[in-house]
Order: structure tokens, then sequence, then C-alpha cells
């Protein structure tokens, strides 16, 4: 009798680490099929802006909501009646060259600055290929000469697809099959 009752006890408290997706309910086994879903990048990845399939030396960056692009000689402008922004961006493959991109202006986003000043950006929704994920979010645009990246990418356009490896860089090479 005492044997079986150990026995039991033994039992039950090995149940839940050897049947753990099954002892913890459906909850569980959803989210390890979703992080085996996702892919994993370093903290610096080339990533491709798309659909210009321009490619970026990017800082992956879960402190920040969302993404933010180089952005230097703003004009804005209307077409059919939106707000429209063009602006240049460095030349990834030569310093000295800029690129001109076009994009409509979903919104402003006020930027509180740690000297408490504020700051306002356009923001504008672009594609990036980040391995072989690809997702359209909404990029901030500023002046980020100053910066070691031309592009952060935020948390809005990571979440859901790619866990970040802290200790290494460029893990995948921008893959995005659009057709």
């Amino acid at each position: 009798m005492k044997w079986l009752v150990m026995s039991a006890l033994v039992g039950a408290m090995l149940a839940p680490v050897v049947g753990a997706d099954e002892a913890d309910g459906p909850e569980n086994a959803q989210q390890t099929e979703h992080t085996e879903q996702m892919r994993i990048l370093g903290w610096v990845e080339n990533v491709a802006l798309m659909p210009e399939g321009i490619v970026l030396e990017a800082k992956m960056d879960t402190g920040a909501t969302t993404s933010s692009l180089n952005a230097l000689n703003k004009e804005t402008f209307e077409r059919d009646g939106k707000e429209w922004i063009a602006f240049d961006m460095i030349d990834p493959n030569d310093e000295s060259n800029m690129i001109r991109l076009e994009r409509e202006i979903t919104r402003h986003v006020r930027i509180i600055r740690h000297s408490g000043n504020h700051q306002r950006r356009p923001v504008v929704e672009m594609g990036l290929c980040m391995g072989d994920v690809y997702r359209k979010e909404e990029v901030s645009l500023i002046d980020r000469t100053a910066l070691s990246y031309q592009l952060l990418v935020g948390r809005n356009h990571m979440a859901g697809a790619i866990l970040l490896d802290s200790r290494d860089k460029y893990l995948q090479a921008p893959d995005c099959d659009l057709d």
C-alpha cells in the first residue's frame, strides 16, 4: 500500500515534466508551434526596403515600437488629394550618392526626446524583407545620418514573426518571394 501511494505521488510529480505540452493544455502547444514558426535574426541584419529592393544594414531594436528610416531633404506634396513625402536616403552601395523615394504619409507622430523637447515626424507605410519574413508596417522618417544604421526595425515589424539573438549579427539575408 505504501509503495502504491509513493508510486502515485512520483507519477503525479513527473507528469507535468514528461508531457508538458499535453499537461499545460492547448495554450502551451500553440505557443510552442508559434515559436517554431518564428525566424531567429541577429541584432543587426541586412534588410530590404520593398518594393525598391534596397538592402540596408539595420539595427533590430525591441526597445523601439515603430521602425525609423534615415530620410534627408524631405519635401511634402499633394497627390490625388493625399499628403505625400519625397525624401533622399544614402545609397548603401555608394555613400556619395542619394536615392530618392516617395511614399504617402499615413500620419505624424510626436516623439518626446530625452531632453524633454518634442519632435514631429512623418510616418509612411513601408515593406521590409527580413530573412524570408515580409512585413508592411509604419516607419517614421528622420535624419539618422549621425547614427550607425540608416534603418532601425522596431517591435511592430518583428512582432509574432522574429526572435532576436542578441549575441549575433547577419543570420539571414533578405529572401522574400513577393510574387
